[in-house]
């Protein structure tokens, strides 16, 4: 079979590479060379609109999916018109606008933080008022790793974050004073089978994830199944195909929704040495019509993103725990060019190992 993937990044890449043991051959799309993903498979550049290289992706394609959120809802139905194309287009359009996608949770009976839309600067005086300080100001496009959002602690805070943002549609959303960040993997395949992986805790620094532990410690039964039966409305109504990742925000007993991406996500690279099926191995066999593998977890797992720069491979692999995984990518400021997942047979054996970790890791 052969697999489309709109997005040449690391995520592409790692698509690409589970594919290969099930015989399946990946092209992907993606403007320029020397994409992370282009150096493992097939590479057609273009620009992700660009209707001729889209025609080339189809031509090479039985079915197409996507490595990333911000793909022209356009072009996935161009393409859908062709080859089927997972996951469907309309997880792209509610998953790319923050209002739309938050509105959408609630229809689902999904807790958020409070939110207010944003249309001009008596919207944004009147949303502070009402939700109160602090907030956080967002842009509702093409935001992600921290970008095109502003936190608001002070009136003074207020007037910068406007000055910075303003002139666009913006969301105001409430800040919560969350216990911790989590998130949840599920996928869903072609027959409405779903499969979801345990809840994961997630540190970020500056917007960017650093760390993910999963299973996440300290979880009852209870707030594990209601993020599974959340998940499992966002997918069912959707009618999606392929993995899908909500991001959370618990609140001791209750979960908010934070965001959704509709994609293989960076809090599931454990998967790949951690899960009976990794998350990249289960988003293929959806896509591809294929029955997904078991989701449980082998052992615990932290996983560290590398940002900016790799530490050297030896030093690394001198651990005999860790599992390193470089994207190809040159280092640059805020970049993620790899990753590191640390494997540990017990929940306490794993947080013993972490705060050795911890501070290399931190940056790079």
């Amino acid at each position: 079979m052969r697999l489309g993937i709109i997005g040449g990044g690391q995520l592409g890449r790692m698509i690409a590479l589970a594919g290969y043991p099930l015989d399946i051959r990946s092209t992907v799309l993606e403007p320029g060379t020397g994409s992370s993903a282009g150096q493992v498979c097939e590479h057609i550049a273009g620009e992700f609109d660009d209707l001729q290289a889209l025609y080339k992706l189809a031509q090479a394609s039985d079915v197409v999916t996507f490595e990333f959120e911000n793909v022209p809802v356009e072009s996935a139905r161009w393409l859908a018109e062709r080859v089927p194309v997972f996951p469907p287009a309309r997880a792209l359009e509610v998953s790319q606008e923050r209002l739309a996608e938050k509105q959408f949770f609630q229809s689902l009976g999904i807790p958020t933080p409070p939110f207010a839309a944003i249309e001009d600067e008596a919207d944004f005086h009147r949303a502070v008022a009402e939700i109160g300080l602090p907030a956080v100001l967002k842009t509702r496009r093409f935001g992600y790793d921290g970008k095109g959002q502003a936190v608001i602690r002070t009136p003074d805070e207020a007037n910068a974050a406007w000055q910075k943002l303003g002139g666009r549609p913006l969301i105001l959303e409430g800040f919560v004073k969350f216990d911790r960040e989590l998130s949840l993997v599920a996928v869903r395949g072609r027959d409405g089978q779903i499969v979801t992986y345990p809840l994961i805790e997630n540190v970020h620094i500056d917007g960017i994830l650093h760390r993910s532990i999963a299973p996440a410690p300290d979880l009852g039964e209870e707030l594990t199944e209601r993020a599974a039966e959340f998940a499992a409305r966002v997918l069912t109504e959707l009618n999606y195909v392929g993995v899908l990742t909500i991001e959370w925000f618990q609140d001791g007993p209750r979960l908010l929704a934070n965001e959704m991406a509709p994609r293989v996500h960076n809090s599931g690279h454990w998967t790949i040495e951690g899960a009976l099926t990794s998350q990249f191995e289960n988003h293929v066999r959806a896509v591809c019509g294929l029955p997904l593998g078991r989701a449980d977890a082998v052992g615990f797992s932290a996983m560290y993103n590398f940002i900016g720069d790799s530490l050297p491979t030896a030093a690394v692999l001198a651990n005999p725990d860790a599992h390193l995984h470089l994207y190809g990518k040159s280092a640059r400021p805020g970049r993620k060019v790899g990753h590191v997942t640390l494997r540990a047979n017990s929940a306490a054996e794993l947080q013993e190992k972490l705060p050795e970790w911890d501070v290399p890791f931190a940056r790079g």
